[in-house]
């Protein structure tokens, strides 16, 4: 009875949550989306607010599940992910992306073109001045420098989409493209969730038997040096192979102590 109680608690706590998640979506463009644009600043410092209240929402919807009980999480190499450049991630559930950037305050992200189409996402793309991945390659490799620039940390998910458990990591050359073009070392962050669930093929009422709990470490910097010479896309390739087997191994690895 105790078992059954306490699953239906998670169950109404997740569906709370992502209630609330929503309500913010729509909060945000209305009324937070203004107001970053009439207090007087720079573009650059619009995007620094968005960015920072976008952190700080995030974090906050995080540390409200763990209350709830429907996670729980441990981070290791916090400090790495704030001094980072380009944070590259393996991609298994949907919180991913809110937790780093609950981690990193000043985040860019590189975010598929459909989501600005989100209703519940596309106030917080806005705000941020998120990075928008329309189709164009030479168009992002641009954006990225520019983010580089200003400062930003970028995320990327090299994969391009979220993991279907059991499966091979296969990492576009996206990522690779960014790091070699900008000059830009990768720090390589691995997540897993245990048990595994908010996977591309679970609907968010599908939660598991107990509490999802996740582990985000930020491993290493890779130099992206050991791979520039004057062929970039030679370099990009090769790179790709190297980060592919990188998170495949790493993945594993991780997956092992974890269960």
């Amino acid at each position: 009875m105790l078992a059954k109680i306490t699953f239906a608690w998670r169950w109404f706590a997740t569906a709370f949550s992502f209630f609330i998640f929503g309500v913010g979506g729509i909060i945000v463009p209305l009324i937070v989306v203004p107001i970053l644009y009439i207090l007087p600043g720079s573009q650059l410092q619009r995007e620094a607010r968005g960015q920072k209240f976008i952190h700080l929402a995030f974090a906050t919807f995080i540390k409200l599940m763990r209350f709830l009980g429907v996670l729980t999480y441990e981070i290791h190499g916090a400090k790495e992910l704030r001094n980072a450049k380009l944070v590259l991630a393996n991609h298994p559930t949907l919180l991913d992306v809110v937790f780093l950037i609950a981690l990193i305050p000043n985040a860019n992200c590189v975010v598929k073109g459909a989501l600005t189409r989100n209703p519940f996402m596309r106030g917080a793309i806005k705000a941020a001045g998120y990075t928008i991945n329309s189709g164009a390659a030479s168009d992002v490799l641009i954006e990225a420098k520019e983010v580089f620039d200003k400062g930003q940390i970028m995320i990327v998910f090299p994969e391009g989409t979220r993991t279907v458990p059991g499966q091979s990591h296969l990492l576009k050359r996206g990522a690779a493209n960014i790091a070699i073009r900008a000059g830009v070392d990768i720090t390589p962050v691995i997540i897993t969730c245990v048990p595994i669930s908010l996977t591309k093929q679970d609907k968010w009422y599908n939660i598991p038997s107990s509490p999802m709990h996740f582990n985000i470490s930020a491993l290493p910097v890779i130099k992206v040096h050991d791979f520039q010479s004057s062929n970039d896309i030679k370099n990009a390739r090769l790179l790709t192979d190297y980060l592919t087997k990188y998170f495949n191994a790493e993945v594993a690895v991780n997956d092992s102590v974890t269960k």
